[in-house]
């Protein structure tokens, strides 16, 4: 027999791809930046924080104000009552606001000072005057709808984020119904 040739095999060269991570880890490693893997196993490392809103037994005004805001997004309002939602505009409020600061109630002390001005007049011996009361902004929801009741209201001023919006609707009856 003739003797067999013994040729030595090359392995295939490694993809460039691999070839080049390899090269990376010969590097040198920061001992500062050391890999250290974690297990969260039970007794072991402790798991990170996870977002546990969803399990949270929020307040009841929280979840009826949800709750209320997707209503709306779902419910066909009619134009009646959307309007109520709808705000004045900035100049408008601003003149508003001008207005009514003009007929602004008047406070303890200024209260105390027209009357203690009246009753040193009287104590002087003038003649007492019938002075009338001076004209204010009313408020309340009974008031208001009682001076709109006995069409004595010239303007009425209705907020726009009143909860529950039946309150709102007891005045408006009562400006349908008085023609």
């Amino acid at each position: 027999m003739a003797p067999q040739k013994t040729a030595k095999r090359k392995v295939a060269a490694l993809p460039y791809n691999v070839r080049n991570t390899k090269a990376g880890k010969d590097k040198t490693t920061e001992p500062l930046f050391e890999r250290r893997p974690r297990s969260f196993g039970i007794g072991q490392d402790i798991q990170p924080r996870a977002d546990l809103t969803r399990f949270v037994k929020w307040p009841k005004y929280v979840l009826l104000q949800r709750q209320r805001k997707i209503l709306r997004m779902r419910l066909k309002v009619p134009p009646a009552i959307n309007q109520f939602t709808q705000t004045a505009d900035r100049n408008t409020a601003v003149q508003l606001f001008k207005l009514l600061s003009k007929y602004r109630p008047e406070t303890k002390q200024e209260k105390k000072t027209r009357l203690t001005a009246q009753a040193e007049k009287v104590a002087a011996g003038q003649k007492q005057q019938e002075s009338e009361k001076p004209s204010v902004v009313k408020y309340g929801i009974n008031h208001i709808t009682s001076l709109v009741e006995s069409k004595k209201a010239q303007l009425v001023v209705i907020a726009n984020d009143v909860d529950p919006i039946e309150v709102k609707f007891c005045d408006k009856s009562v400006f349908v119904g008085n023609d």
